[in-house]
């Protein structure tokens, strides 16, 4: 008895390879869709936080963490020391530090939700941190990490797409942030993390 197997023919291969690559595309468009998604969160975060700070500077006449009233208004906050700076890193542990204790001002003042108790800094999409930091003249309203992509598209759609210059600098996802020091360029390396700071 003679057996004959029978392979699969040219077009049956075809069919599937054009079904895994239909479902390939689909899994690829899919995050590239998440991965908008998170970016367009982080804008919309970082315009949040900005105007949680100017309205607190509106409403109070003092800048969130650096209000040396603030105990009065709310018995369980913390007071600045009023000298109009807001002194520590934005991605400060001390618990003490201007740059923490504007969290909990913004969050008693019913700014920015969240449990007033905590001064930790609130988090963003990409699974980082938000922080402020005072500069000369200013605020630094910064996320770390960042991948590059995300970096990039955030700068092109805020700033000008050049990481060291206009009001949106990038810098080392790691160590302080000096704000006249911004990277010139970003790393070819798509693994790279960065920090990204705005001017308020």
């Amino acid at each position: 008895m003679v057996c004959t197997q029978r392979g699969f023919t040219l077009i049956e291969i075809s069919i599937v390879l054009i079904i895994i690559g239909l479902l390939l595309g689909g899994v690829l468009k899919g995050q590239e869709m998440i991965n908008d998604a998170k970016i367009r969160n982080i804008e919309q975060d970082m315009a949040g936080i900005a105007a949680a700070i100017h309205t607190y500077q509106d409403r109070y006449k003092a800048l969130p963490g650096d209000d040396k009233r603030a105990a009065g208004r709310w018995a369980a906050a913390s007071d600045g020391d009023g000298d109009g700076l807001l002194e520590g890193d934005f991605d400060s542990a001390t618990e003490t530090d201007e740059s923490r204790i504007m969290w909990r001002h913004l969050r008693y003042a019913g700014l920015l939700q969240g449990d007033p108790a905590q001064s930790g800094q609130p988090r963003h999409a990409a699974g980082g941190l938000f922080g402020v930091q005072g500069k000369s003249g200013g605020l630094l309203l910064c996320a770390r990490p960042l991948t590059k992509k995300f970096a990039e598209i955030i700068d092109a759609h805020q700033d000008d797409g050049q990481p060291d210059k206009g009001v949106i600098r990038v810098f080392a996802a790691t160590g302080a942030i000096d704000f006249s020091a911004p990277l010139t360029s970003y790393d070819s390396d798509e693994s790279t993390a960065y920090s990204l700071c705005k001017i308020l």
